[in-house]
């Protein structure tokens, strides 16, 4: 019995000792001072004149029937659809956004104010359509033909350019030279020297539209009977920058 117990004791002591020489090396490594290090976020913008503007246009349309309310609707929008197409707009710029059947609905009361139960009165139908005008000068005409042959909601407008690339490359360089700005007032502020760039990575960028008007940049059609303004469009960037401290 004696041997045995000793055996066992002696393999216990070298499992122990075995891992408290493994766990050394990274106790060591962990004991290790980190970098010095300044982190900034620095931003940047660009602002350019939109060269394509995105509309939606709807058709609305009611009647007893839905049967009747439908065919409205699409004589309605047949017709806006083959003028738009007359004036230019490509198929791949014309997409339906969104189609809709809806009950309309009475809600009489008796005379002592208490509710009768709702009555169906008819059917309203909606179709809405998205159009990308890559001809800025034919907006406002396009706008007003299209509420003449039956569009009669919507309208929002969003300018925007087919390819921003230019604009963001000039956003992206502004706001490196924010964060490089930054990080040297911040050096300086410190009394330390700014050392190499460890870490540099860049947020979504969005466009935003900015309310400056220029007459030069969009001029009103001669036969358009809707007055619009493009603007700028203002692409913002932002970067996050870890540089090092020098030693």
């Amino acid at each position: 019995m004696f041997p045995k117990t000793k055996t066992i004791a002696f393999g216990l002591l070298l499992g122990f000792s075995t891992s408290a020489l493994t766990a050394l090396p990274v106790l060591a490594a962990d004991s290790q001072p980190r970098e010095a290090v300044i982190s900034v976020a620095g931003e940047g913008q660009a602002s350019v004149a939109p060269d394509m503007a995105v509309l939606n246009l709807s058709v609305v349309k009611q009647a007893k029937t839905a049967r009747e309310a439908l065919d409205d609707n699409n004589k309605s929008m047949n017709e806006v659809l083959a003028a738009l197409k007359k004036a230019g707009i490509a198929e791949r710029d014309l997409q339906t956004s969104g189609f809709s059947v809806q009950p309309q609905y009475s809600y009489p009361q008796n005379n002592d104010g208490q509710p009768q139960q709702p009555q169906l009165i008819g059917y309203q139908v909606s179709n809405s359509l998205s159009v990308r005008v890559r001809d800025l000068s034919k907006l406002g005409a396009i706008i007003d033909q299209s509420v003449t042959l039956g569009v009669n909601q919507g309208g929002d407008i969003q300018f925007t350019n087919d390819k921003p690339e230019g604009a963001m490359e000039d956003a992206r360089k502004s706001a490196v030279a924010n964060a490089i700005k930054k990080a040297k007032t911040l050096a300086e502020a410190a009394e330390v020297k700014l050392g190499r760039v460890i870490e540099i990575s860049e947020t979504s960028p969005r466009p935003q539209p900015v309310p400056v008007y220029r007459a030069a940049m969009m001029k009103e059609a001669a036969d358009a009977a809707v007055p619009i303004q493009g603007g700028e469009t203002s692409y913002n960037v932002t970067v996050n920058v870890t540089f090092a401290i020098a030693q």
